[in-house]
């Protein structure tokens, strides 16, 4: 994972950064985070370092963990009037697809929601496990074709089509063409 904006990833410092912010606000050690989250405390301890090569997969079961929505380990403090081009932003991969999460919009203080722009093509599927409890997700097709919704019943979405369901269950998203993407709302009731 490089730190340059024109690669579109999220800088490892921010991640570090926020790993360790969030671990000492929620009081629990390398440890503790590491068995919740199902990884090594090795890897936390690097990621936390600004060292490794976090996969979404991984930064999820950490947010999971840790119980924190994703974007605050990607968001860096920003003006009140942001434009984030097409192709830019910070984009976490996924390990088990040709799937990319770019963080459009952060939960504002006082507010429970996420924004993302998903680019995804065929081949393999990003099964997600269940995030936290009440979490919905909201998502819009606006390129492509794609399977999404709930694992054991995910429906076809085409270019404008939305669906919304609960990601406290596992779900999916499958891109049946090349150049899909989606704009997903994750919503923390």
């Amino acid at each position: 994972m490089e730190d340059t904006a024109a690669t579109g990833k999220p800088p490892l410092a921010v991640i570090a950064a926020s790993l360790r912010r969030e671990r000492t606000r929620a009081g629990l050690t390398l440890t503790e985070v590491a068995q919740r989250a199902g990884i090594a405390k090795s890897t936390l301890s690097q990621l936390e370092s600004g060292t490794g090569n976090p996969s979404l997969e991984t930064l999820w079961a950490l947010c999971v963990a840790l119980d924190t929505p994703f974007s605050r380990l990607l968001d860096p403090p920003r003006p009140a009037v942001q434009v984030i081009r097409a192709g830019e932003g910070p984009a976490v991969s996924s390990d088990q697809a040709d799937y990319q999460a770019t963080l459009l919009g952060a939960c504002p203080p006082g507010a429970r929601r996420d924004i993302y722009r998903v680019a995804a093509e065929p081949g393999h599927q990003r099964t997600s496990d269940p995030h936290m409890p009440g979490v919905v997700e909201h998502v819009v097709l606006s390129a492509g074709r794609a399977l999404v919704g709930l694992a054991d019943d995910p429906v076809e979405l085409r270019p404008g089509d939305f669906i919304t369901y609960p990601a406290d269950l596992p779900h999916l998203f499958r891109a049946l063409e090349p150049g899909t993407w989606a704009v997903l709302v994750s919503e923390h009731v």
